[in-house]
């Protein structure tokens, strides 16, 4: 007989929905496309090719990643959906919300499009570290308020500490991470030392979740290079980005399968490693992307972020499960968050290498660790209120035996015909 799960979602997620979606529609009263005659062609050429490539990411990498889970394959790819369409609308209005200050107008271009998508994979990511413990109203919460988080750390670091865009947007993964790191440690649930029963792969959902891993890691390059040209007109920095994701990429992958296979105790490739830690170059590469100038440099980062990765993947996730109570389900801290931090740490060796006198270095420097500093505070405080917010019975979240399983949020007819 098929299990008794949760009551309808009709009451909970429906409410929700239909506020938001006439809310956005509301204030896009006041949003109009940006229609510049002479510069319209020469913006959609450059950017349409490159927003296909991140909406691909976006929706098909993250989907078809999140469907790992043996049997929460439908709410990993549907929620995933779900959770972009409305995150990338409440992007463009937080982005806009300056214009709207100074014009009473929100612009919407391609590059507010694409800009819209990497703070919607921001809030993926976090969603990554609670993925199968929440329900959908849960998972639309924290994308609205960890890219509402995400949006303020870029004005503050642009505004405070005159940061280029370029280097916030690419903060996303730091971001990300350390906010589902302090969600997964506010929503922890007793017993889950011991491994869910449902929280494991097979071989079709695995199939599936290397199909997101193929998508993320080919449109990669275009991820770190969309938005090269805000910063720097220069057309051959826009290339360089290109070429060093890619070789990095490419020497994660290699890197990460040796590690995991010299990690295990049979000696055998782990399939978690290869979903995951083969685009912790693409990760590492992104951050420090503006100090990067040379092709062995971009290899070097992309082997040290798949070693770092790969062992923490096997040892950091369940040390942090055992020693500080984290269920991070997708092993955000070892895909993004380390990886991140590490891309930090080479931006800052190399442009200390190439600045000209120690003033400019030591200036660079603290300026740099502000940076990181308030970008791990914002987002681990920020984490922790939308925890202890989302811990509230009102919200109603999934008792522990109804995790990582459809059939507490889906329809399965043939199921319900066997009761």
């Amino acid at each position: 007989m098929a299990p008794q799960y949760a009551q309808s979602l009709r009451f909970r997620l429906l409410p929700l929905l239909f506020f938001l979606q006439t809310g956005f529609i509301v204030v896009f009263r006041y949003v109009e496309i940006e229609q510049n005659v002479q510069t319209k062609q020469h913006a959609f050429t450059n950017y349409y090719a490159e927003f296909q490539d991140v909406h691909v990411m976006v929706i098909l990498g993250f989907g078809f990643l999140a469907t790992f889970l043996v049997r929460y394959s439908f709410s990993g790819a549907g929620f995933t959906l779900l959770v972009a369409a409305m995150a990338v609308q409440w992007a463009v209005i937080l982005n806009g919300v300056e214009s709207m200050y100074h014009r009473r107008k929100i612009g919407i271009n391609m590059r507010s499009l694409v800009v819209a998508e990497m703070c919607t994979a921001s809030s993926l990511v976090a969603i990554g570290a609670v993925l199968g413990k929440t329900n959908p109203v849960h998972l639309l919460l924290i994308a609205l308020l960890e890219i509402s988080g995400f949006v303020l750390n870029g004005w503050l670091l642009q505004t405070f500490l005159k940061v280029q865009f370029l280097n916030t947007i690419m903060l996303l993964h730091i971001f990300g991470a350390f906010f589902g790191l302090m969600l997964s440690w506010v929503l922890y649930r007793q017993g889950s030392e011991q491994q869910h029963e449902k929280e494991k792969i097979d071989r079709k959902t695995g199939l599936f979740s290397v199909m997101g891993t193929l998508f993320l890691w080919m449109f990669w390059p275009s991820f770190n290079s969309v938005l090269v040209e805000v910063d720097h007109l220069d057309r051959g920095r826009n290339l360089r980005a290109v070429y060093s994701t890619y070789l990095a990429l490419a020497v994660s992958a290699v890197t990460a399968a040796g590690f995991s296979v010299l990690t295990s105790p049979q000696g055998k490739l782990n399939l978690f490693h290869i979903q995951r830690c083969t685009f912790a170059g693409g990760v590492a590469i992104g951050v420090a992307m503006s100090a990067v100038h040379l092709p062995w440099v971009a290899m070097a980062i992309g082997f040290a972020a798949a070693l770092i990765s790969t062992l923490g993947s096997r040892y950091i996730k369940p040390l942090m499960l055992f020693a500080f109570e984290c269920h991070d389900t997708c092993g955000v801290l070892s895909v993004h968050g380390l990886p991140g931090i590490l891309g930090w740490m080479v931006q800052l060796l190399l442009q200390i290498a190439d600045s000209d006198d120690l003033t400019t270095a030591v200036r660079f420097a603290v300026f740099h660790i502000c940076t990181l500093l308030i970008t791990l505070s914002l987002s681990m405080i920020l984490g922790l209120i939308t925890g202890f917010l989302l811990k509230c019975d009102f919200w109603r979240p999934p008792q522990n035996k109804k995790c990582f399983d459809d059939q507490a949020f889906w329809e399965f007819p043939h199921l319900a015909g066997k009761r």
